[in-house]
């Protein structure tokens, strides 16, 4: 079948056909998180910008939720398709999706209800708040169909569609782009106009995504599938728990290094959001091979070819190498630029210092957090959790006590400086298990 490349196509080209629609599509979804704080900040004001960046650290904990539970999920579908047991991985689509939907509503209700307040214990500063709070409320409303974009898009990829999730998010990014311009400029909704885009353009891809799947599933003859598997769920939870975990140990770290950059106030807030914005559209190369690696593994391993999967490990560590120096190259010459971009004429000096140091200074460290990402998307691919789990926790741990005890007395400076040491403790303990060959012997069964 020509959706079974990644068992059968040379490693390298079928990890490139499979990975590139996810990195551009990512870097679209990035792309538009990134106008949001684009537009509030050059036509509504610094601290509209800081309002927007305050918010981000707690709301990508629960789109780090949505990505890393699809991800897992994933896993045990690619297994059933690489086996081609299509009733099992049409039980396993269907449990994912109302296990996701049941979890986003009870998630959305915590937010609107503690959000306010989870910001007051951030230590968001009293005069960005109020913006803070408005953001947050609408943000949780579409929270449902946040989750299930993220997980559908998950699904398409386990199964060898990656493109179709690209295409949705052209579509989403701009049309929110288109919407984020109007509400703020025409309208002038501020902060409370870039959120309504927002989820007015995620509301709208997740229709279409869910419509264009279920037609999608047909095409893969079965008897008929239980609409919900408890069986089906644990075995997802056994890999989503902990996947969920990796994708959050950046953004729970970032919950509690925002109390700290918080207290630095407004206008360091600012430039430090613009740079986090950045980070988070670097990043993507990275995150997108590690999601790829973990599909391509969990196929091969199902298909019972092992000896492709360090085939495609190597060549997805030679495609993190170009993006690295890519990503290198671009900081170190245009970081105060792409920093005036977010800002606008009437940013402050205190601000773009910020934001340049930042980017300036992490620009040098991509390559590690990529072979971190592909390590750890091998080691879930094949289902070995435990360490995986253990190094992911290592990393917060690193990042966050580093920030925490650093920061106040030698400076904001401490804040990134703390990054690529977690990262590079990730990645060595991921690479040792690795090394030990225990993923050849791990089973979802």
């Amino acid at each position: 079948m020509e959706k079974e490349y990644l068992i059968h196509d040379n490693p390298l080209k079928g990890l490139l056909v499979f990975a590139l629609p996810m990195i551009i599509g990512n870097m679209f979804q990035q792309f538009y998180t990134m106008v949001d704080s684009i537009v509030v900040g050059r036509f509504v004001s610094e601290n509209a910008l800081a309002a927007v960046g305050a918010c981000y650290a707690f709301t990508t904990v629960f789109i780090s939720i949505a990505i890393g539970g699809g991800v897992g999920a994933s896993v045990v579908t690619s297994r059933y398709f690489g086996a081609r047991d299509y009733k099992k991985m049409k039980q396993s689509v269907s449990t994912a999706l109302i296990s996701f939907l049941i979890l986003s509503l009870l998630l959305g209700g915590f937010g609107l209800l503690t959000g306010r307040r989870i910001m007051q214990l951030l230590n968001t500063p009293s005069d960005v708040l109020d913006m803070a709070t408005v953001y947050l409320k609408i943000y949780f409303l579409g929270l449902p169909f946040l989750f299930m974009y993220n997980v559908l898009s998950a699904m398409f990829n386990s199964i060898g569609q990656s493109r179709t999730p690209l295409y949705l998010l052209i579509f989403s990014s701009v049309l929110n782009i288109f919407l984020d311009v109007y509400m703020v400029r025409s309208l002038h909704m501020g902060v409370a106009g870039v959120a309504w885009a927002t989820l007015i353009a995620q509301g709208i891809s997740a229709v279409i995504s869910f419509v264009i799947f279920m037609k999608e599933m047909t095409a893969f003859p079965s008897d008929k599938p239980k609409l919900f598997d408890t069986v089906e769920l644990r075995e997802m939870t056994k890999i989503a728990l902990p996947s969920i975990l990796q994708q959050s140990t950046v953004s729970i770290g970032m919950l509690f290094v925002q109390s700290v950059v918080n207290k630095f106030g407004a206008e360091m807030l600012a430039g430090f959001s613009a740079a986090m914005r950045v980070e988070s559209f670097c990043v993507v190369p990275m995150m997108a091979m590690g999601n790829a690696i973990s599909a391509y593994v969990a196929q091969n391993i199902g298909a019972g070819k092992y000896d492709r999967v360090q085939k495609g490990y190597y060549a997805a560590n030679g495609i993190i190498a170009f993006f690295a120096v890519l990503i290198c190259v671009l900081l170190e010459f245009f970081h105060s630029d792409i920093v005036l971009s977010f800002l606008g004429d009437n940013g402050t000096k205190l601000a773009l210092q910020t934001g340049s140091s930042y980017l300036k200074f992490m620009g040098w460290f991509f390559v590690i957090i990529g072979l971190k990402m592909v390590t750890d998307g091998l080691l879930r691919g094949a289902g070995d959790m435990k360490m995986f789990t253990i190094a992911n926790l290592v990393n917060l741990a690193i990042r966050v006590s580093m920030a925490v005890i650093l920061a106040p007395r030698f400076g904001i400076s401490m804040v990134w400086m703390a990054v690529p040491v977690g990262w590079l403790a990730n990645f060595i303990i991921s690479y040792k298990e690795y090394r030990t060959d225990k993923w050849r012997s791990i089973s979802l069964e």
